[in-house]
């Protein structure tokens, strides 16, 4: 286990105790004092991992950290720990999308059951977001005109409407298309539309 576990905890004595329990466990561990430190040293999307968060912490508050990072669209999982947890704030910090809430004090076993879980899901959505990348480099390989012919396509046109959408012959169509499904590495027209659903690209034919 090599995940990054980001603590965020104005009690240094707590932070402590716990970089030392979860180092233990097999985690990295980096420790903060602020939501500000956190946002200035601002942790990447380069390991896998989570963040820890105290929900009372001096300037922003832990739920305001939430706010603010997913502005910033940071893709780590979020587990609030605090011992100031209230319904109204559980509510809110799990519609704003945290992956857990829990109260402290807490047992390790529920509280690297939480991180583990918070990991998978940061593992998940990195994995993601590589496929996506990946699929959108694929895509801008293809030359305007055989971007042309692949949104028409994914719309379900036929050779032979595209031709005539494009001013062209069905026979060039067959060629473009050939060299799109070559250029996006697909065996069939079901591979094209799902990339096309999974990258936005897709219009619906009204």
């Amino acid at each position: 286990m090599h995940a990054y576990v980001h603590i965020v905890d104005d009690d240094a004595s707590f932070r402590t105790a716990l970089e030392r329990r979860l180092k233990l466990a097999g985690y990295r561990v980096a420790t903060y004092a602020s939501a500000r430190q956190l946002l200035d040293q601002l942790p990447g999307d380069e390991d896998a991992g989570c963040i820890l968060l105290d929900v009372r912490i001096p300037g922003m508050s832990g739920p305001e950290l939430q706010i603010r990072l997913n502005e910033l669209e940071s893709t780590l999982p979020i587990v609030f720990l605090t011992g100031h947890a209230d319904t109204a704030t559980t509510v809110q910090a799990i519609k704003a999308g945290a992956e857990d809430f829990l109260t402290k004090p807490i047992a390790s076993e529920q509280l690297i059951e939480a991180i583990n879980r918070a990991v998978a899901r940061h593992e998940l959505t990195r994995s993601r977001r590589t496929r996506l990348d990946s699929l959108r480099a694929l895509l801008a390989r293809l030359t305007p005109r055989e971007r042309q012919v692949f949104d028409l396509i994914v719309r379900g046109r036929i050779n032979k409407q595209i031709a005539y959408e494009l001013g062209t012959t069905e026979r060039t169509i067959k060629a473009h298309r050939h060299q799109v499904m070559e250029k996006m590495k697909v065996q069939s027209l079901a591979e094209l539309v799902s990339i096309a659903e999974r990258l936005g690209a897709r219009e619906l034919d009204g």
